[in-house]
């Protein structure tokens, strides 16, 4: 009982490193502001990495495999932080296809976590989901 109540803390409670992307994600946001395209909160979110010291891969190639042939169409996640996918956007509202979106990326790479942050909101922490593979 009493690990099957950790797990479930797990999956709620972020762990630091969750925690330093989530943070950095809303230091951009309380300076930038909504309403910019997701290619400025990309840049700003790829510098607010670097003065935090917070290692990252950008534009990381998502490789699409059918039946075991690598096809040649070729996908790319936002970032990959701490082994983390995160997938970046600026629109009215998150839809179930970013979800899934997200979720394929996360089992193409092989990732067990994911943040899909929608920049686009009043308050960031309204624009940030959480996946677990």
């Amino acid at each position: 009982m009493e690990l099957r109540l950790q797990a479930w803390r797990a999956m709620l409670i972020p762990n630091p490193q969750t925690h330093a992307v989530i943070g950095a994600a809303i230091e951009v946001h309380r300076n930038v502001g909504p309403g910019l395209f997701e290619s400025a909160y990309e840049e700003a979110l790829a510098c607010e990495f670097d003065i935090r010291q917070i290692p990252f891969a950008r534009q990381v190639a998502v490789p699409f495999r059918y039946k075991g042939t690598r096809m040649p169409c070729v996908y790319r996640v936002d970032f990959v932080v701490y082994e983390i996918a995160v997938e970046l956007k600026s629109v009215e509202k998150l839809v179930p296809l970013h979800e899934t979106q997200i979720l394929s990326y996360m089992r193409m790479l092989s990732l067990s976590e994911g943040l899909l942050m929608n920049f686009n909101v009043k308050r960031m922490v309204d624009g940030i989901r959480r996946f677990l593979l």
